[in-house]
């Protein structure tokens, strides 16, 4: 029970934080305070340690006792076990060659190493998620505001004509159909509203949390600065092609290893014998022929693996250089929609919501026109925030590609 004391308090203060409004920022420290990924991946690297201080261990001595000749016979009345029986009091102990001890500690390192890279690609792929998470739910959340604020201004609409209708100078279908675009505005609002709490609760998700407290997410959409994008600094930095060629350091200790392990090790004996009498000592060494088990499966299978290692780690800069020229275009594509297409478009639809709005009052256009120009300039402020929402994940997807640090 102690020991889950520290994880409770770190949840506890991570959920009392995100109580009040939250950045980015804060969503990637939390996650990586307290993911239980992380956690999980600290315990394999512990793991790891352990072996190495394992593999770090020397063959234990063997003490031997050893009696021999005693009788089964009982018709022989001369035996004496003091006189007749060889006592053997003896040490034996394991040599071993080839530096293998060396071999096994080096490889522990290299595996040691491999978990550490390993939590952090982990860790690099929680802030990926979290990254992408948080800039859906923020712009899940302005498009819930603004399709609620639209609803607002239907109510007004509706208020306008309620009154025209009742001073006799609006014909009633008219309100009808205004109150039909407020319901049908309102059930969008209630939709965009259910998005922003689930894109909410993925965001809380891929941070590790159990909890989803309440609050705003606090960063603007607007803003997020384009950057180089080097293949060469990528493939540098990205710690997918770090353990791809750390895997190929694990390939080559381990067939260091074996084939260390082909050359035989030795055991020598000392100690003490007693024979008819008499007080002797023995010695004695041990040693295996090497000749039908020369360890040429495990030599072979090592030296496989080293070249499977080496084409997973071509494999792996190959990746890393189609995910960068991939994010760099699609940052590139949406930035040009943010400032180019889309603010155009927006204007556009602004203006003609005020035209048609300021025609309908003075009876210039009919209410269908209104109404189209009211949905055309709510559909663009969605596009254009959706859009908004896909540069910032783009930039993202980008700094993950790039290999940059969460």
């Amino acid at each position: 029970m102690p020991s889950s004391l520290p994880a409770l308090a770190v949840l506890l203060s991570s959920s009392a934080a995100l109580a009040q409004d939250l950045t980015l920022r804060e969503a990637l420290d939390s996650a990586m305070r307290g993911h239980p990924l992380l956690t999980a991946s600290q315990e394999r690297i512990d793991v790891a340690a352990s072996l190495k201080l394992q593999s770090a261990l020397r063959p234990n001595p063997r003490f031997i006792f050893q009696q021999e000749n005693w009788r089964v016979d009982r018709s022989t009345p001369l035996f004496k076990p003091g006189r007749d029986l060889d006592t053997f009091l003896y040490v034996q102990q394991l040599f071993e060659t080839g530096n293998k001890r060396a071999r096994r500690v080096d490889l522990s390192a290299q595996e040691q190493h491999r978990a550490e890279l390993s939590r952090e690609l982990i860790a690099r792929e929680i802030a990926s998620r979290v990254k992408d998470s948080y800039w859906i739910a923020v712009g899940a959340q302005r498009v819930a505001t603004l399709v609620e604020d639209s609803v607002k201004n239907y109510d007004r609409i509706v208020e306008y004509h309620a009154i025209r209708v009742k001073e006799g100078v609006m014909a009633e279908a008219d309100l009808l159909k205004v109150q039909l675009e407020r319901d049908r505005v309102a059930a969008s609002a209630n939709a965009a509203q259910l998005d922003a709490e689930r894109g909410r609760i993925a965001l809380f998700r891929d941070m590790g949390l159990g909890e989803y407290p309440e609050g705003k997410l606090s960063e603007p959409l607007e803003g997020g600065v384009p950057f180089d994008s080097d293949v060469a600094s990528a493939i540098g930095n990205r710690t997918e092609v770090k353990l791809a060629q750390q895997s190929i350091n694990v390939a080559k200790a381990n067939s260091r290893l074996q084939t260390a392990n082909a050359k035989p090790d030795f055991e020598a004996l000392f100690g003490y014998k007693r024979t008819n009498g008499f007080d002797t000592m023995l010695g004695g060494l041990q040693i295996p022929i090497p000749y039908f088990n020369k360890n040429q499966g495990n030599i072979a299978a090592a030296d496989f693996g080293v070249r499977a290692a080496d084409a997973e780690l071509t494999a792996s800069k190959a990746l890393v250089a189609a995910e960068v020229r991939a994010a760099a275009a699609d940052t590139a594509l949406k930035r040009k929609q943010i400032t180019g297409l889309l603010p155009e478009i927006l204007r556009k639809a602004d203006a003609s919501a005020r035209i048609a709005e300021a025609a309908y009052r003075e009876g210039g256009t009919e209410l269908l026109r209104l109404l189209d120009a009211e949905r055309v300039k709510i559909e663009a402020n969605v596009q254009f925030i959706q859009t908004l929402a896909e540069y910032r994940r783009a930039l993202a997807a980008l700094e993950t590609a790039m290999g940059v640090n969460p």
